[in-house]
């Protein structure tokens, strides 16, 4: 049964995102645009930072961070232009910060989870606007 420990959830938004799975599937290593690569590693850093974070202190709290796993469809995105998956990345990020104003809404009285989670939607704001000026620049 999932927890519904605000970090649990924090932690199920960012973690199986589709920049997390182009970072560990490789795929950004292939030759191509680096202005795309360096705001998806920019992107990537951070959300693991703050999945590090939201981890150590589920562990303090004696919750076991649960595992992820990727959507089978990402796998489709092997032999897509990194250009092209830029609109799905946007479109994940938002689908993220919807999720994280949900678990907003539950973080009253838990200072580490509404902080956390405020850093996340902000981050997650701010490489939207990025990652739409890569898409701009790249045209």
């Amino acid at each position: 049964m999932p927890s519904s420990d605000p970090l649990c959830r924090l932690l199920d938004v960012l973690q199986p995102s589709l920049a997390m799975y182009l970072a560990d599937s490789g795929i950004w290593s292939y030759p191509g645009r680096e202005s795309i690569k360096l705001a998806l590693a920019d992107l990537v850093g951070d959300h693991r930072s703050l999945v590090e974070r939201a981890a150590v202190a589920l562990e303090d709290r004696g919750i076991m961070a649960a595992s992820h796993a990727y959507p089978i469809g990402f796998t489709g995105c092997h032999d897509v232009d990194m250009k092209s998956l830029l609109p799905r990345v946007v479109a994940g990020l938002r689908g993220q910060v919807a999720a994280i104003d949900t678990i907003l809404e539950s973080t009253a009285g838990d200072v580490v989870a509404d902080e956390l989670a405020r850093e996340a939607k902000a981050t997650s704001l701010g490489h939207i606007d990025v990652m739409e000026q890569v898409a701009a620049s790249t045209s």
